[in-house]
């Protein structure tokens, strides 16, 4: 049978042991679900707070406008109008923004918050699934603790929205999640409801170390053969899955790597790839076209300039730093205005942190990126750099259709800055999540603690 011989070569190439389940991914006559979206579901919940008038504001609005003197309305988790002399209403609590901006909540779509998690100590170092190449199966929010500081952090740096990626040792390194940086006891009161799933693919130095001297691959023509019989086989497991679905039969076994992978296939799944140089991004965009998936956004992408215009031509993404550079030899041929030559081209550009500092003022890492683009004569204003830092972000994730920018219907997710938000002397005042004030400046009742920081303060307060 050919569920027989699938299995078989799935466990001679990748040693995965499959077994039947009443959980399955299809259920005859109906199509396979391979993003299991149900098997861990969001058990988030949007308080109930008083309607909010932000008034006199200066806006960006995500989308690349600037409106001064502007009022933004929120009730109800959203945004429900915006405008000029707005006139407040019964209940609802004023704020006059005047001389401060309003932005969308900032996005950073590269975070190992909860996976690598304050304090940095070995017993904790979850991001990583170094056993094989090809670890597709893992998924990051299962080693992701919420008690993380960081995620406190980060809030206090206007995100209110973030993706959650395993490490890069392997070629495939497992499931991303889309997360709110909200205290809370469980990961799933984390998670942003109905965000796709993402799978993290590496390619480049990363691979070929880690396992050059564990049976490989050892090279990048390693990784790629690596590549190509992974999809080989999903593509196989996806089209047992799919007669099963429309002919019934024996039901065939689950294999959570391919699943992963065949829900790639499907469109159900977003590929985010850890890539640094031209060629092998280009190599990996051929990857993309032989096996018929989408490739969301090169993640790094040091050299994305190079072939920014490709990039655009693909509907590629690059989420991008605005200087790391140098410190290995596929991050060394940079510019500094690599983010604003992808835009120049009419790319979409991203500013991602990968680092639990950098994702507390990414504002600045984007005023950076502008800045270089505009000393080569680009003359990118700060209303169309926001977008690197919102919308741009928000697509990438598939979750623009409710964040990632200030429109009516949205979600409420809102930052009052001090000030210029790309002036290192600019600070977060207010922060909402879906119209919920989660971060205020002024105010420690609204200035996140974390279980864990809580247990510490205590003990050193009764020292």
């Amino acid at each position: 049978m050919r569920v027989k011989s699938l299995t078989a070569a799935v466990l001679a190439s990748f040693a995965i042991i499959g077994c039947q389940s009443e959980d399955s991914p299809s259920v005859s006559g109906e199509p396979a679900d391979f993003a299991r979206l149900d098997a861990f579901p969001s058990q988030y919940t949007v308080p109930e707070t008083a309607p909010v008038l932000i008034q006199n504001a200066t806006v960006l609005d995500g989308l690349g406008n600037q409106m001064n003197d502007t009022d933004v309305r929120i009730q109800d988790g959203k945004i429900i109008e915006i405008g000029t002399d707005l006139t407040a209403n019964d209940g609802e609590n004023v704020i006059d923004a005047q001389g401060r901006w309003v932005t969308p909540g900032i996005i950073d779509v590269h975070s190992h918050l909860g996976n690598y998690p304050a304090p940095s100590v070995s017993a904790t170092q979850d991001g990583n699934e170094m056993t094989s190449p090809n670890t597709a199966g893992v998924w990051t929010e299962h080693s992701v603790h919420p008690q993380d500081p960081g995620f406190s952090r980060a809030i206090a740096g206007g995100v209110t929205a973030l993706q959650i990626l395993p490490g890069s040792a392997n070629l495939f390194g497992g499931r991303s999640v889309v997360l709110k940086p909200v205290v809370a006891p469980t990961i799933q009161e984390m998670k942003f409801p109905d965000a796709p799933y993402g799978l993290k693919m590496a390619c480049g130095e990363n691979p070929k170390r880690v396992y050059g001297d564990r049976g490989g691959p050892a090279t990048r023509m390693g990784n790629v053969e690596g590549f190509r019989n992974a999809w080989i086989a999903a593509q196989d497991y996806k089209a047992t899955w799919d007669d099963y679905a429309e002919n019934g039969g024996d039901e065939p076994y689950r294999d959570l790597q391919l699943e992963t992978l065949a829900g790639v296939l499907a469109g159900d799944i977003r590929i985010h790839n850890h890539c640094y140089t031209a060629e092998e991004m280009a190599v990996m965009i051929d990857l993309s076209k032989e096996f018929d998936y989408q490739i969301t956004a090169f993640h790094h992408g040091v050299e994305a300039y190079k072939i920014a215009d490709l990039l655009a031509e693909n509907n590629i993404a690059g989420a991008l730093w605005a200087d790391w550079w140098g410190f290995k030899m596929e991050a060394y041929d940079a510019t500094l205005a690599n983010i604003a030559l992808m835009e120049q081209a009419g790319a979409t550009a991203i500013v991602h942190s990968d680092s639990d500092v950098g994702i507390q003022r990414l504002n600045q890492e984007a005023a950076k990126a502008m800045a270089a683009g505009n000393r080569l004569g680009m003359d990118i204003d700060i209303a169309q750099a926001w977008r690197w830092l919102s919308i741009n972000a928000a697509t990438s994730l598939g979750i623009d259709d409710v964040t990632g920018s200030l429109e009516v219907g949205k979600n409420a997710d809102v930052v009052i800055w001090s000030g210029n938000p790309f002036s290192v002397y600019t600070l977060a005042d207010e922060v909402y999540i879906d119209g919920a004030k989660r971060f205020d400046r002024f105010d420690e009742n609204y200035q996140q603690v974390t279980d864990f920081e809580l247990g510490q303060r205590v003990t050193e307060e009764a020292q």
